[in-house]
């Protein structure tokens, strides 16, 4: 279960591209804390720390308790815009949180014990994702940090449901239990089939290379003809 994370802010007055541009030139970020019944409060974070935040990753899985001039409010990312070039923060959106109160996040999935599943380790077959992470409603205190999904005794053809995979306790996945997450794919034969096709390609290059040798030979050896019955007849 992530644990609640201190986020610093600053209470904003002014709302607006303006104003959100004169925030930026600042080193803050504007954001806005919305939801939970109480009208949206515009604050600024900063730069660097927001930055980290969402790079580090789980960003929008992590409860924040802002503190903006001493009025702490608990809030959850629901959403964030970055510059396209830059990468740079440009915008937060917070979802105010209240007690008894549930959200929706996308919970990455973490497989472990490749080395125990035969299909993989003995067979050679491959662990093919289908979802990466789960939708998931869950109380935002109690938001886990990721699924575990143990592959131990895996073999080659199993498929890995939601249905297969226990939930911590107040995490209800929000789509179909019979939802496939992985399963375990037999070797490929694209390897075998890449190699066959290059070989095949060098050995036309190869074939075509000594051809226009011999083609070049042949027109040196008509061309030296030529020139010495041209000598000749002089």
């Amino acid at each position: 279960m992530s644990a609640v994370k201190t986020l610093e802010a600053v209470a904003r007055d002014r709302v607006g591209k303006g104003a959100a541009r004169a925030v930026r030139r600042q080193g803050q970020v504007p954001a806005v804390v919305y939801g939970g019944g109480q009208p949206p409060q515009s604050i600024a974070i900063d730069l660097i720390r927001t930055r980290t935040l969402i790079y580090a990753g789980g960003f929008k899985t992590t409860l924040f308790e802002i503190n903006a001039g001493g009025k702490k409010t608990r809030a959850i990312p629901r959403d964030f815009q970055l510059d396209p070039v830059s990468g740079v923060p440009m915008h937060v959106d917070f979802l105010r949180v209240v007690a008894g109160q549930t959200v929706t996040v996308e919970v990455p999935v973490h497989f472990h014990n490749e080395d125990a599943a035969p299909g993989i380790k003995q067979q050679g077959g491959t662990l093919n994702i289908s979802l990466h992470t789960l939708a998931v409603e869950v109380a935002p205190d109690q938001i886990p940090d990721g699924i575990e999904i143990d592959l131990t005794g895996r073999q080659i053809g199993d498929v890995i449901h939601v249905s297969d995979v226990t939930l911590p306790a107040g995490v209800v996945y929000t789509g179909e239990a019979t939802d496939p997450i992985a399963n375990v794919v037999p070797p490929t034969v694209l390897g075998a089939e890449v190699e066959a096709e290059e070989a095949a390609i060098a050995e036309a290059q190869s074939a075509e290379a000594e051809a226009e040798k011999v083609e070049a030979e042949a027109e040196e050896a008509e061309a030296a003809a030529e020139a010495s019955e041209e000598k000749k007849e002089d």
